[in-house]
């Protein structure tokens, strides 16, 4: 059997799939850095995590490449931040005795 023949709209669908791609591994740099808590809650940085996983995958399919999940790292959970305990800003002094 000969192999598929290319679409002259291949080229394009794989420019928009780096730009996909280019978007989820920002993400993923988000995630792993923890700086996604400045821009979104939990539930909205998950949301657009899954969208971004569901657009390149749509697009991933269009440009003919295969859909792999071992390609996208899990997400990285940090615990939460404790805030740092603040002093009154007057030093306490001893002096022996």
């Amino acid at each position: 059997m000969s192999a598929p023949q290319e679409s002259r709209y291949d080229s394009v669908a794989r420019k928009w799939l780096a730009l996909v791609e280019r978007r989820q591994a920002h993400f993923i740099e988000l995630s792993n850095t923890g700086r996604w808590r400045h821009y979104y809650t939990k539930a909205e940085f998950l949301d657009e995590m899954r969208k971004v996983l569901s657009v390149r995958q749509q697009w991933a399919t269009i440009a003919g490449m295969a859909v792999d999940d071992e390609d996208v790292p899990p997400l990285v959970e940090h615990p939460p931040r404790r805030p740092r305990p603040r002093s009154a800003g007057i030093p306490v002094l001893r002096w022996p005795d």
